[in-house]
């Protein structure tokens, strides 16, 4: 089953730099990251409860290229190169791959069989993750990821203190929703329920979880920017409406609000 927005994958030219710059102007700490040593790209997360924004770097071209398996990567590269920075893919969380990638499959999704992930984090520790791809790219449907529940990222007590955590900005935050702009929303539509499985009613507007993902037509005054929803549980966070690394960032106060992930 589907339980909310995984992550969202957003090449910058310098992970870093871009970290602090979120951290400074949206107010989001970003407190986890690591190298993906056998596929030449490095990033830094920021938690938004059990969601995440990933910011995404290559260290290493050439290995990028040569690594045929890690598609995020090449998907990653190929946006910097020819857009520059940006939302250049993104995943929902299911906790049971093996039988949501199977019944996409038999109804006719593209997405490939479920392969294991995982990436190094600097305290030496080990995260570990099955992945299920779809054809990637800014404006199509998510890839499945169903994380390993255990350790320093994913065991209860980090999912915990994640739900705890007060970012600079002054408070808990959670990612409430996903807008993208796609030239035809009515093809979109069909093609995300097919391809992974959300479905949106009349309004295009499709409940993962208690989060939202939300299909727009590509329109003159407002471009292509997607836009990512961070819910504060304090009213009294300010609001926020800012674009950055190719992504319009809305923070939105909110009195409390439940687990992204149940």
């Amino acid at each position: 089953m589907l339980i909310g927005i995984d992550h969202l994958v957003i090449v910058v030219a310098d992970p870093d730099a871009a970290a602090a710059t979120l951290e400074r102007e949206v107010g989001i700490a970003f407190t986890g990251g690591g190298r993906h040593e056998h596929a030449g790209t490095f990033n830094r997360l920021a938690f938004l409860g059990d969601s995440y924004v990933e910011l995404i770097g290559v260290f290493d071209r050439a290995l990028v290229l040569s690594n045929t398996a890690f598609a995020v990567g090449r998907a990653s590269l190929a946006f910097l190169e020819e857009r520059g920075e940006g939302l250049a893919t993104w995943a929902v969380a299911t906790n049971d791959m093996a039988s949501d990638a199977a019944r996409l499959k038999a109804g006719g999704s593209p997405i490939a069989a479920p392969v294991d992930g995982s990436r190094t984090r600097p305290d030496g520790e080990v995260v570990r993750w099955q992945i299920a791809f779809t054809p990637l790219g800014p404006a199509e449907p998510p890839f499945l990821i169903q994380h390993e529940m255990a350790g320093a990222e994913w065991g209860d007590e980090a999912r915990a203190a994640r739900a705890a955590f007060e970012h600079p900005v002054g408070g808990r935050l959670r990612m409430g929703g996903l807008e993208l702009a796609v030239p035809d929303p009515a093809s979109a539509t069909q093609r995300f329920a097919q391809w992974s499985g959300l479905v949106f009613g009349p309004d295009r507007i499709a409940s993962v979880g208690v989060q939202t993902v939300t299909l727009r037509s590509i329109r003159a005054d407002q471009g292509a920017l997607p836009a990512v929803s961070i819910e504060a549980a304090d009213r009294a966070t300010p609001a926020l409406d800012l674009v950055r690394f190719g992504v319009r960032w809305l923070r939105v106060p909110r009195e409390g609000y439940p687990s992204p992930h149940g």
